[in-house]
């Protein structure tokens, strides 16, 4: 959807946009007793991920936590802690649901630049804690924080601002795409020296894709997908251990005890699901076999365990809510309400693109990637982030069919 040309003159140039002007948005900002008036399609279907997840990470990661002494051997540790998460997570969506989207575009820069601090302060030796090779978390007492996870949010909240505010700009390449991509490319360049390759595709997606949905001049964005795919071609020929990932991928069975043995237990898994799987708890691929069964490679165990159809459900889950979301993102735009608009289609590209990964890394259609499944993968940082993600988006719901209501919240 080009809106670029058509808003511009509805904004006026050069001058910062908000949308706490009207006396409709004013109320909102006030804040009130919200109506029960949400989309409930888009609330069950998160719901069910949520609590399938929560079932199907204490099934991945029952055999894993009773055999490593870092968890006591207790079986319940991963499934406990994934519950405090969720928990966490949906206290802080309660909270990201009392703010008006108005509010929102008011703090999006700053999220963004502390966004961006985190990510430097990650990288600092004796700081950053480093997982298997990758230096990605912050230490906080029992918990540990991953910058690139909030990142995401933040990179949304924030494309839609600047998109916003350049409507009169897009069509230029220096004044409206060059800033951005400025800003994307040190992020990335950041997110590339912990290494984390799959937190800078999504990122780089939703900022370019929230561009995109807001009128970027079209052969400027053609030239940015050939220059991207010419750029993630260079990034993968320049580092040994991203190579290794595409080879291993293209035949995991050549090298099934080495560079394909996480792939290749996966397809196993998936083989033995076959229609309805072998029963919840049944997975023998979780019994030390398949590596990260618990978090990136969830999807794996819940096709060996409910089959074809668990996974069928899971797609469709994920379906759902990015199609609520760019309808959501549709109504927002059509009443005028653009930046609440452009936010919620980002998070629909946030939560389709990342579970498209993670679910072609898991069924071999894609490389290796360090990407969980949102809503369901074992993960403070990522949990917290998406629950927040889904309470922007049900609040951009509430606050459209309150303009369509016409009554003062």
């Amino acid at each position: 959807m080009k809106l670029g040309a058509s808003l511009a003159g509805l904004f006026g140039v050069g001058a910062r946009k908000t949308e706490n002007g009207s006396r409709v948005d004013d109320r909102f900002a006030r804040g009130g007793n919200p109506v029960r008036e949400l989309d409930l399609l888009l609330i069950w279907s998160a719901v069910g991920l949520l609590l399938l997840g929560l079932v199907m990470v204490y099934s991945a990661s029952i055999a894993i936590a009773e055999g490593s002494r870092f968890t006591g051997y207790q079986s319940h540790y991963f499934v406990m802690r994934h519950a405090v998460f969720l928990a966490v997570g949906l206290g802080a969506g309660l909270v990201a649901f009392q703010l008006p989207m108005a509010r929102w575009q008011q703090l999006a820069p700053a999220l963004f630049v502390a966004g961006v601090v985190l990510l430097i302060v990650v990288l600092i030796p004796g700081v950053g804690r480093e997982v298997n090779g990758a230096q990605r978390w912050l230490s906080l007492g029992p918990i540990n924080l991953q910058p690139s996870e909030l990142m995401k949010i933040f990179a949304a909240l924030y494309a839609a601002d600047y998109t916003v505010r350049k409507l009169d700009a897009m069509s230029s390449f220096k004044r409206g795409f060059l800033p951005m991509m400025t800003v994307i490319l040190f992020v990335g360049f950041l997110l590339l020296r912990e290494p984390d390759f799959g937190a800078f595709v999504v990122i780089t997606t939703i900022a370019f894709g929230v561009l995109f949905l807001g009128g970027v001049n079209g052969r400027v964005f053609a030239l940015l997908a050939i220059a991207a795919v010419i750029g993630f071609i260079i990034l993968i020929l320049s580092s040994p251990y991203r190579l290794e990932r595409v080879l291993g991928f293209m035949d995991p069975w050549k090298d099934a005890f080495g560079k394909g043995y996480q792939l290749s237990h996966a397809l196993i898994a998936f083989g033995r699901g076959e229609w309805f799987g072998v029963g919840l708890g049944g997975s023998v691929e979780k019994l030390f076999y398949l590596p990260e069964a618990h978090t990136d490679f969830l999807l794996a165990v819940i096709a060996e365990e409910l089959g074809f159809v668990g996974v069928l459900a899971v797609v469709a889950g994920f379906a759902v809510i990015v199609q609520r979301a760019f309808a959501i993102g549709r109504e927002a735009i059509k009443l005028e309400r653009y930046y609440a608009g452009l936010v919620a289609q980002g998070i629909g590209l946030w939560l389709g693109v990342q579970s498209f990964i993670n679910m072609g890394v898991n069924m071999g259609l894609l490389p290796t990637k360090g990407l969980t499944l949102p809503l369901m993968s074992f993960g403070g940082s990522g949990i917290v982030a998406n629950c927040v993600a889904l309470a922007i988006l049900l609040r951009v719901d509430w606050e459209v069919r309150q303009l369509k209501r016409g009554s003062s919240a």
